[in-house]
């Protein structure tokens, strides 16, 4: 099996020169940051790409870390799963093909970690459907939550990026504005929003 921070560094390169979008380099120390805290068994990846953050939060997590990761491209599916092969992690991470819309409701179990990196105006109905997934102390990451310096503020965006927008801004007041969540918005790259999921004590009296 390979050094996994030099398969890594391959694949870094490999995103660069092929224009596909992985991690930005400047919210990856909030992620890795993020998973070490939680030290996750069970993740869940929504938006695979060719399996860099998987193998970021692979290296990162629990011993006996066990990822699903969900990719909506057979292409970059198969680029991925090539890559995991080479590492130690190649037994622990599953990758599933398909919309993760559809895909998720299909899930089953508990996972303590959630990374949502995928298509911007579905991270609401994201949220929704992986909620009843949650662990009790689960937590969310989403990255591109700022998209571009777009969704906080008043500064004016492109047309096309409307409903990117305003779907952006309506999962971060979700992920705000329910008590049961500690939401932190780190504007590290394009932004990442962190969600703890808060224990809450059963009153038995």
């Amino acid at each position: 099996m390979e050094d996994i921070d030099k398969l890594l560094g391959e694949m870094q390169l490999y995103g660069q020169e092929n224009k596909i979008p992985i991690i930005n380099e400047k919210g990856k120390p909030a992620l890795v940051e993020a998973v070490r805290q939680k030290r996750p068994h069970r993740v869940l990846e929504i938006g695979t790409a060719i399996g860099y953050s998987t193998l970021l939060i692979a290296r990162e997590a629990a011993d006996d870390v066990k990822i699903d990761t969900l990719e909506l491209s057979e292409e970059r599916a198969e680029i991925a799963q090539a890559y995991i092969s080479r590492s130690v992690y190649k037994d622990r991470i599953k990758i599933h093909i398909g919309d993760a819309g559809e895909i998720i409701t299909a899930l089953s179990g508990k996972y303590d970690f959630v990374f949502i990196d995928a298509a911007k105006g579905q991270y609401p109905d994201y949220f929704r459907k992986l909620y009843p997934l949650l662990s009790a102390d689960g937590m969310i990451v989403a990255d591109n939550v700022l998209f571009r310096g777009y969704v906080m503020g008043n500064r004016e965006y492109p047309r096309r990026f409307k409903t990117i927008v305003k779907r952006l801004r309506e999962y971060i007041a979700l992920v705000s504005n329910t008590p049961e969540f500690a939401t932190v918005i780190k504007e590290d790259g394009d932004g990442l929003a962190i969600s703890q999921r808060l224990m809450v004590e059963c009153d038995n009296q």
